[in-house]
C-alpha cells in the first residue's frame, strides 16, 4: 500500500491547533475542502474534530487518495 509523502505530525498538529480554518487540509492537497473548512470554521469545530479522529486513526487521506503515514 502506497503512503502519502506527507508527514502525520505535521497533519495532527495542524489539525489540532489550526482545525477549525482547515490548514491541515490545505497541507495536504485539499485545497477545496480547506476553503470550505475555513469558510464555516471547520464545520463549527465538527468538521475539524472528525478530521482529527481520523488522522489518529490512520483513514486521513491526502489530496491523491494516498494514506497519511504514521
Amino acid at each position: 500500500m502506497e503512503k502519502s509523502e506527507k508527514s502525520f505530525v505535521t497533519a495532527i498538529l495542524l489539525c489540532f491547533f489550526l482545525g477549525a480554518l482547515g490548514v491541515h487540509r490545505f497541507y495536504v492537497g485539499k485545497v477545496g475542502t480547506g476553503i470550505l473548512q475555513l469558510l464555516t470554521f471547520g464545520g463549527l469545530g465538527i468538521w475539524a474534530l472528525i478530521d482529527f479522529v481520523m488522522i489518529v486513526c490512520g483513514s486521513f487521506k491526502d489530496g491523491q487518495g494516498l494514506a497519511i503515514k504514521s
